[in-house]
């Protein structure tokens, strides 16, 4: 509490020595970007003129500068710096420890220009780029809330109810590939490919339904009615 107490008066006592920071045109040149924050989301770092500027959540954050490598969030309640690592020359958003300011860490990346993050490629319909992403972070951590299964079967759902069909498939197969083991991601699916008018499709995906749950009534249902019409298709 004490050292937030402390931060907070820096705070206060720097914030009408803000605009006397003066950014050289090349120190912006290196520090604006994207950092990744975490596996799917960026933080913005940008300027207007000689006030410098976050872009996180969505929301237009204008941190406190404490001199030109310097600076406090009080969204974050965190001091951070832009470092370079002495050896792959990447550089970070650095994040300034408490009680230990002189320590140096590399919390955030700097991403390529014309990075973009799973859900990003997924919001532009870059499926393939997508799915490669979001395995990329499953297989970090498998629980990741990154690919939660419902997060993406609301989704789905939504392209559904907007009559985009086709987004809602591309989406729920990412879910598929996600989540394989899943009743739900398969009978979404099959709904999706109904709303298309692909029922050929509905009945495969319903077939995934009846291999791990053989009592499903719906899939169970729309196999046997369809059976005579498809076997010999497949």
């Amino acid at each position: 509490m004490k050292a937030k107490i402390l931060i907070a008066l820096i705070v206060i006592i720097t914030w009408s020595c803000t605009n006397s920071v003066n950014y050289s045109e090349s120190f912006k040149k290196e520090t604006a970007g994207y950092y990744l924050y975490n596996p799917d989301e960026l933080i913005e770092v940008y300027y207007e003129g000689n006030a410098l500027f976050l872009n996180w959540k969505e929301g237009k954050i204008e941190p406190v500068a404490l001199e030109e490598n310097e600076f406090f969030v009080a969204d974050m309640y965190k001091k951070f710096r832009f470092v370079q690592h002495p050896e792959t020359k990447a550089r970070y958003l650095s994040v300034i420890p408490e009680g230990d300011e002189a320590k140096i860490t590399y919390d955030y990346l700097k991403a390529p220009k014309g990075y973009k993050t799973p859900s990003m490629h997924l919001k532009d319909g870059n499926y393939k780029e997508a799915l490669e992403g979001y395995l990329d972070i499953k297989k970090e951590d498998s629980t990741s809330s990154y690919i939660n299964e419902w997060s993406f079967n609301k989704i789905g759902y939504k392209h559904m109810s907007n009559h985009e069909y086709d987004k809602a498939i591309e989406t729920l197969k990412i879910n598929a590939a996600l989540h394989p083991n899943s009743i739900n991601v398969y009978d979404s699916l099959a709904e999706a490919y109904l709303l298309k008018g692909d029922s050929l499709q509905a009945y495969n995906n319903y077939k995934k339904v009846l291999d791990i749950s053989p009592t499903s009534k719906r899939a169970k249902r729309f196999v046997e009615g369809n059976a005579s019409k498809f076997q010999k298709s497949l």
